[in-house]
């Protein structure tokens, strides 16, 4: 893209941003004093980034600005830059690895990790899903849910009753403490805990995780898990301040 057409983006977003009522694409295309023809190819590329949506008469409206959290699923760029640096301190502090994770429908994605820079280590490929209820970060965001939703999710996985007892049981832990410890992760000789990060509408974003080898992590497992506690919710903070900042400047 030429730099007159990243110039046009960032007028339209600026340009939304100061009229949240929604309009049309001749009233766009008029108060940017574009072509039609390009200001529909900013909206759809707009659109498709969850930054804008459009209505049922038409008309386009503003869903967030850049730097907010997505709340649609789709877009991670800006929680994984802000989440970044606090993973990385996590590590060091720890000496383990890091992970960022989301939950997407009944399975656990990981969408970042960061390791510690020693010879004995845990490494997972964070391509691959995970089963929410097997794993330390799909607990913590089950657990942010409602009962129903847990139950549901229950349903869903075809979860056996010892299963099912099991994730009771992991849930009441999570919700109690802030954080989740897996002793025995679905990685034979790992373990790890986990602790939600809460965007700026209260909801539970993605779970901030440490994980490492099960007999190194069970004698730390005190410390590693007041650090992911601290750490989520640094992060969270961080994303409540944010919001407020985004919305005030609207």
């Amino acid at each position: 893209m030429s730099g007159r057409g990243v110039e046009r983006v960032l007028d339209m977003i600026e340009w939304f941003a100061a009229s949240p009522e929604g309009a049309s694409l001749s009233e766009i295309a008029a108060a940017l004093a574009m072509p039609k023809s390009s200001a529909l190819l900013m909206l759809q590329s707009l659109t498709e980034r969850g930054y804008i949506h459009r209505l049922g008469s038409g008309e386009y409206q503003m869903l967030r600005l850049p730097g907010e959290i997505s709340q649609d699923g789709r877009n991670y760029g800006a929680l994984i830059a802000l989440v970044s640096p606090h993973l990385s301190q996590a590590v060091q502090e720890t000496g383990e690895s890091g992970f960022v994770a989301v939950l997407e429908g009944q399975s656990i994605r990981y969408l970042n990790k960061v390791l510690p820079k020693r010879e004995i280590l845990y490494d997972r490929d964070i391509v691959p899903t995970r089963p929410a209820h097997k794993v330390a970060s799909g607990v913590v965001l089950l657990a942010a849910g409602s009962d129903a939703e847990i139950e549901a999710y229950a349903a869903s996985a075809a979860l056996s009753e010892a299963e099912h007892s099991k994730l009771r049981e992991a849930v009441a832990s999570a919700r109690a403490s802030g954080f989740y410890v897996n002793a025995m992760g679905v990685v034979e000789g790992a373990a790890g805990a986990a602790a939600p990060i809460v965007g700026a509408n209260g909801k539970a974003v993605a779970a901030l995780n440490i994980s490492g080898p099960q007999v190194r992590f069970v004698t730390n497992s005190d410390r590693i898990s007041e650090v992911v506690r601290e750490t989520a919710v640094a992060i969270s903070e961080e994303l409540a301040r944010r919001g407020r900042r985004l919305s005030k400047g609207r």
